[in-house]
């Protein structure tokens, strides 16, 4: 999609109802998905400089949500289970104190759909996103078919508002953990989703490259979730220098080392994608369970290599693919 050529197509902006006007994202996870939802949101900061803006996102992401200073207010959705009447009626409460004027529905599902309707009575806010009726559609049936970020800017353009960047960003704020801070470190990122098993390279091979890395200047860092602690317990088993993070770092924590890690290899998860942001050579393992043209990290200096088994992805040609990514980023 040309959306330089799209733009040209858009008819004059009509003045707004009232000024100023209260405006609602609603962006809820995964956390690779509100990483990358980091490069339309300044965008909208800018669209609506003299708007009031209100971030609907779950509790995971709000401190650092809070550190990029793009929003006026920080609404927390603790996603009512279908059950749940007396969360369902709280989240509308909270809703509807708002009195938002429009919506970016940078969620696009099932559930935000829902809060397009259900919590809502009367006038529905004009809505940025694919609920039923709504103001402004993203309009485009391939639209499950883009790259996740190309999607958020055309579904944008749509609602008036371009450009959009095209890789997330993370904001400067926040302090490394005590045990790598002044160091010269590479991030490793062993782990993935469980329920998606083939994602992960074995952590055999992440112990062999942290080996590698060690023996030639950089201290191999080990970050994920705490379901991924046995992983760790193989890689220092090879490489005994490595500091095991996996566990200890929250979503503010691991942006922080991403802006300062020298280099990051990692699987096809969330915190891959923090990596990316943070500008720094970033090397991304993909297998045949997911396909990177609608999801893979994207950043000033990310390379994604392929191997349908990565059971069949050798440890030289990581290796081999960092050196090249740090020798290019220090060209």
């Amino acid at each position: 999609m040309d959306l330089d050529a799209l733009a040209r197509l858009r008819p004059a902006p009509k003045p707004a109802a009232r000024s100023p006007q209260e405006i609602l994202i609603i962006k809820l996870g995964a956390l690779g998905d509100f990483i990358q939802a980091l490069g339309p949101m300044p965008a909208i900061r800018r669209h609506h400089a003299d708007d009031r803006i209100t971030l609907l996102t779950t509790p995971r992401y709000a401190e650092l949500a809070a550190q990029t200073r793009l929003f006026d207010d920080i609404l927390i959705d603790d996603r009512p289970k279908a059950l749940d009447l007396e969360g369902w009626l709280a989240l509308r409460r909270k809703l509807r104190r708002g009195r938002f004027d429009r919506v970016y529905d940078l969620q696009t599902s099932d559930r935000s759909g829902i809060y397009a309707w259900l919590l809502w009575t009367g006038r529905m806010p004009e809505w940025s996103g694919i609920a039923w009726r709504c103001t402004h559609p993203h309009a485009n049936r391939e639209r499950d078919r883009q790259h996740t970020m190309d999607r958020q800017a055309e579904q944008l353009l749509m609602a008036g508002i371009y450009p959009v960047s095209g890789v997330p960003w993370l904001p400067t704020t926040g302090s490394l953990p005590a045990a790598v801070g002044g160091r010269f470190f590479a991030m490793l990122i062993p782990g993935s989703s469980p329920r998606h098993l083939p994602k992960r390279w074995s952590a055999d091979h992440y112990g062999e490259l942290a080996a590698r890395l060690r023996d030639i200047g950089y201290l191999p860092v080990l970050v994920g979730v705490h379901g991924e602690k046995n992983l760790a317990g193989t890689i220092c088993e090879i490489c005994p220098e490595a500091v095991n993070l996996i566990g200890e770092t929250d979503v503010a924590a691991l942006a922080a080392l991403a802006r300062a890690a020298a280099l990051t290899v990692g699987n096809d998860t969330g915190a891959t994608h923090v990596a990316a942001a943070g500008g720094n050579p970033v090397v991304v393992l993909f297998s045949r369970a997911s396909d990177p043209r609608l999801c893979a990290p994207r950043g000033k200096r990310v390379r994604v290599l392929v191997q349908p088994d990565l059971a069949d992805l050798p440890v030289e040609g990581v290796f081999a693919a960092c050196m090249a990514m740090v020798t290019a980023a220090a060209g």
